[in-house]
């Protein structure tokens, strides 16, 4: 299988010491792209860097609600001159999070309607962290949409059949974690039984939330082999065909990322 990684952070202190054995084992698994998600604009450079060493690592810029009180940002400008790098191919983390509200919801706003200038001016996908959030985050996109279009997706998908069916109305994606293989997220597992395939895209989140069977450990973006496998026996899939599908996907959504093949050819003919 030829499978993505959508959403990993390998930046966190989780994987010190031992990154590129842990992109190796990726590649072994048959992860072929892994994109390492910027949580805060502070912490930018080190996410870069691992991109620039690594030909199957992309990233993206941008800064997670809960560092919006201290990393918010007010206007677009700052990711847009940041997004122009090649190996920048995304706009977040940003969106609302009302679970923990480690920053207030107004500047959680604020900085959220910012990357989502960002990506409407570059056009690079949004990626988007919603938790206990559903409303204000369906009428943000909304407003946003109406003042001109962006794409995206949401990462880490736990929520509510209606946010989905409003984000996909919108032409966004839906990336799923390892959350869909837990014991007790039978209702997931129900609603994205009847999602459509061609919307799908699969993430570790690592080095959070381990799917099953490696629950307790230490995510990383070997183990999203085990969430694609998972949502395909829901789909009533070959795991082969399901990775094919979902890599598609991703693609088609982050356009600015190599596939595989390509990469290889640019390296053979810069050598």
């Amino acid at each position: 299988m030829t499978l993505v990684d959508s959403h990993c952070h390998l930046d966190f202190p989780d994987f010190a010491g031992e990154l590129d054995a842990v992109i190796a084992r990726a590649a072994a698994a048959g992860v072929g792209v892994m994109v390492t998600i910027c949580t805060k604009l502070s912490a930018f450079d080190r996410v870069l860097a691992i991109a620039e060493t690594h030909d199957n690592v992309y990233c993206s810029v941008g800064v997670h609600p809960h560092e919006a009180a201290g990393e918010g940002v007010e206007e677009p400008d700052r990711l847009i001159a940041l997004a122009r790098h090649p190996k920048v191919v995304g706009i977040g983390e940003t969106g609302l999070d009302y679970h923990y509200e480690h920053s207030p919801r107004e500047a959680q706003q604020e900085s959220f309607r910012a990357h989502i200038g960002a990506a409407r001016e570059t056009g690079l996908p949004l990626i988007v962290h919603t938790r206990k959030a559903d409303e204000d985050t369906a009428r943000i996109l909304r407003e946003e949409t109406a003042i001109g279009p962006f794409t995206g997706l949401i990462h880490c998908f736990s929520t509510s059949r209606e946010l989905a069916e409003i984000a996909m109305k919108l032409g966004f994606y839906i990336s799923l974690s390892g959350i869909v293989t837990f014991e007790k997220a039978g209702d997931l597992r129900a609603i994205v039984q009847n999602l459509p395939l061609e919307r799908l895209l699969v993430e570790t989140d690592a080095p959070y939330l381990a799917p099953a069977p490696m629950r307790g450990k230490r995510n990383e973006p070997a183990f999203v082999v085990h969430t694609a496998e998972a949502v395909a026996a829901l789909k009533g899939m070959a795991p082969e065909a399901f990775a094919r599908a979902t890599s598609d996907n991703f693609f088609r959504l982050f356009q600015k990322v190599q596939t595989p093949t390509s990469a290889r050819l640019s390296a053979t003919a810069r050598g």
